[in-house]
């Protein structure tokens, strides 16, 4: 079994954590054999060079060797990484940070943490190489293609109390969103709908029929020709909600390639010219720590 996140002995390389594979009952040659079986997403000739440069350790922090014993119970720690990762356009940006959390107000396209092609250049490599601090963790996650404030704990102690912002729904998220202007919709409103995965397409969710799991408050904030601003509010917090909702109203956000129709699938190569005109604007809550009140604002901004 493969477990991430950070491990208390072994430090942190250019902001990512080492991450840890247990070795089960079985039969392995040596080392090299063990990893390439393992874990075939990376190949074996990969592995050799990363035992070949340090970058595997036994759990005394020493390098592993590739041709050492592979035992039932040892456990050895590596680091991930990408050959050729690709560059995104923007990097994020600190708005707030305190003892206790660290606020970043995330740019299009950045995954919140480690994820497929993208390694240093997510949000949470970034904030570890900047920060020093090797037990950040997101308290909660929003799309890679969405921008905005994502909300981070400093101490790993004091995580459940944050997230119990969430889990409560005491916390109060306002998202803005550029789409088409429909002057017969009636709002404010609220829009609840069931949402599942969807059946063909498994990175997409849909509306199905049954009892609904989810909530978004809608608003018109203004217009521009046939284009408007309309601020969204997610009393619940489903994947894709936001975008399956304002499909859902007959305006889905521009730059959307996932609804209504696919246009690029997860692996495809992005245009970063054309982002998801969708924004983590603001977050407001009573910090559980500190008792202090927090309003915290995104500093970017949708072009109508």
């Amino acid at each position: 079994m493969t477990r991430s996140g950070r491990v208390a002995q072994m430090p942190m390389r250019e902001g990512v954590s080492a991450s840890v594979v247990a070795v089960p009952a079985g039969h392995w040659p040596n080392l090299l054999d063990f990893l390439a079986q393992r874990m075939p997403g990376i190949s074996r000739s990969e592995w050799a060079e990363r035992l070949r440069q340090g970058l595997v350790l036994q759990e005394s922090g020493q390098c592993a060797q590739a041709d050492q014993p592979c035992l039932a119970g040892q456990r050895f720690f590596y680091y991930r990484n990408v050959a050729d990762e690709p560059q995104l356009p923007r990097q994020a940006a600190v708005v707030f940070e305190d003892d206790h959390l660290l606020v970043a107000d995330k740019p299009h396209f950045m995954p919140v943490t480690p994820s497929g092609p993208y390694v240093q250049q997510c949000l949470l490599v970034q904030l570890k190489r900047l920060t020093g601090y090797a037990d950040l963790v997101p308290l909660h996650r929003i799309d890679r293609e969405t921008a905005g404030l994502v909300l981070f704990g400093k101490r790993l102690h004091e995580r459940d109390a944050y997230h119990a912002l969430f889990r409560d729904h005491t916390i109060h998220k306002t998202y803005h969103a550029v789409a088409q202007q429909r002057p017969e919709l009636a709002l404010p409103r609220v829009h609840t709908s069931r949402l599942a995965e969807d059946p063909v397409y498994f990175f997409k969710m849909r509306e199905v029929p049954g009892e609904p799991n989810s909530e978004t408050r809608i608003a018109l904030l203004r217009t521009q020709g046939d284009r408007a601003l309309y601020q969204l509010e997610p009393v619940s917090g489903k994947r894709h909600q936001l975008r399956v909702h304002m499909m859902a109203m007959g305006i889905p956000i521009e730059g959307d390639q996932f609804y209504p129709t696919v246009l690029r699938g997860p692996n495809e190569p992005e245009n970063f010219q054309q982002p998801l005109q969708l924004l983590a604007h603001s977050v407001q809550f009573t910090d559980p720590l500190t008792g202090q009140d927090r309003v915290f604002e995104s500093r970017q901004q949708l072009l109508l």
